[in-house]
């Protein structure tokens, strides 16, 4: 357990506190946490005060490379320095457990997706957040996106008439290499499909009943799945989610009076437009377009950053209920995808 300087006693800010600038930690070196401390520069009351990683080699490089003063070969010693706050970004199965960690320990917590790996896991990560007074989130970034918050200003002035339907999903084929993707934990569902269905929760709510297929290894990786959320009067939404072949990475909106279409890469799009239709004028277009700051989670680090600051234990745009209902839904839709395939 290595630190490259000596830290003085930790501090938390704590619900009702605050000071000038929020202190945070980084967990992770990967790619997630290059692009996600490349935005906290542009974030304001934020510093990032410190990086951990499993190896001290890597955590100091990230640390030269993004003038971090300390860095750390252990996540529990960054958890000891002077730091208000940790943003996870470890692979997923790691989630819980460092998540949990930090916030026994006085941390607030800012971890990737999925923040589980189901929804008993995300409850119980809930539960000693509020026991703590500590701040928990879900880095679900396409909410706090600008162009989410005006899609969803659309859709409730009802520019679409009465939504009906929701269409979206996410599929690419990854290498087979020695990625955590491929490890036991792994699952296109948890890391591709959570978007998709984030976007039906967000637009519909909860559905009444699930139908599932997918494809899972016999090592319980699940490769590929497709769903059809159902919701009352006939409302639905359809989803898919791989990382073995390419889906559509758009998505759609319709209702009763036209349809919006999001741009290919739907949970970080800059632009949507919105169709309409009638007998005298045809299909009219408008299209709506917002440029991306930064890499994308700079929306969503400035506002978890201040509701931190403010003493908020969770924002209301991703709240902890809302996540695990989402994770209610993945759930579901794991256990009915159930064909198997042998790992190659």
């Amino acid at each position: 357990m290595k630190n490259t300087s000596a830290l003085p006693v930790p501090t938390r800010t704590s619900p009702g506190q605050s000071h000038g600038s929020l202190r945070w930690g980084i967990a992770g070196t990967g790619g997630i946490s290059r692009q996600i401390t490349a935005d906290f520069t542009l974030v304001d009351n934020a510093d990032i005060v410190a990086v951990s990683s499993r190896h001290a080699s890597s955590a100091k490089k990230f640390a030269e490379n993004f003038g971090i003063p300390t860095s750390f070969d252990d996540y529990s010693s960054m958890l000891d320095a002077d730091i208000d706050a940790v943003y996870i970004g470890t692979p997923h199965v790691t989630h819980f457990e460092l998540a949990r960690e930090a916030l026994e320990r006085g941390r607030h917590v800012l971890c990737e997706k999925p923040i589980g790996l189901n929804a008993a896991e995300v409850r119980e990560l809930a539960a000693i957040a509020s026991e703590y007074g500590a701040f928990l989130m879900e880095a679900m970034w396409m909410k706090f996106n600008p162009l989410y918050l005006r899609l969803c200003e659309i859709v409730d002035a009802g520019v679409i008439g009465e939504l009906r339907s929701v269409r979206s999903s996410f599929g690419a084929p990854f290498p087979r290499d020695d990625s955590s993707r491929w490890k036991p934990g792994g699952s296109a569902l948890l890391d591709q499909g959570i978007y998709p269905v984030t976007l039906s929760h967000m637009f519909l709510g909860e559905p009444l009943s699930i139908t599932a297929a997918g494809v899972a290894q016999e090592d319980g990786i699940d490769l590929s799945q497709n769903y059809t959320l159902n919701y009352s009067d006939g409302c639905f939404a359809q989803g898919a989610s791989s990382m073995v072949n390419f889906l559509d990475q758009s998505a759609s909106l319709c209702g009763t009076g036209g349809w919006i279409t999001i741009d290919t890469g739907f949970w970080f799009a800059s632009r949507f437009t919105v169709h309409r239709f009638s007998i005298e004028k045809g299909e009219t277009t408008e299209t709506y377009e917002m440029p991306r700051e930064g890499n994308g989670y700079v929306p969503m680090l400035r506002a978890v950053t201040d509701a931190i600051l403010n003493g908020d234990i969770e924002h209301s745009l991703h709240t902890m209920d809302q996540a695990a209902r989402v994770f209610d839904t993945l759930d579901k839709i794991r256990q009915q995808s159930t064909t198997s395939e042998r790992p190659q």
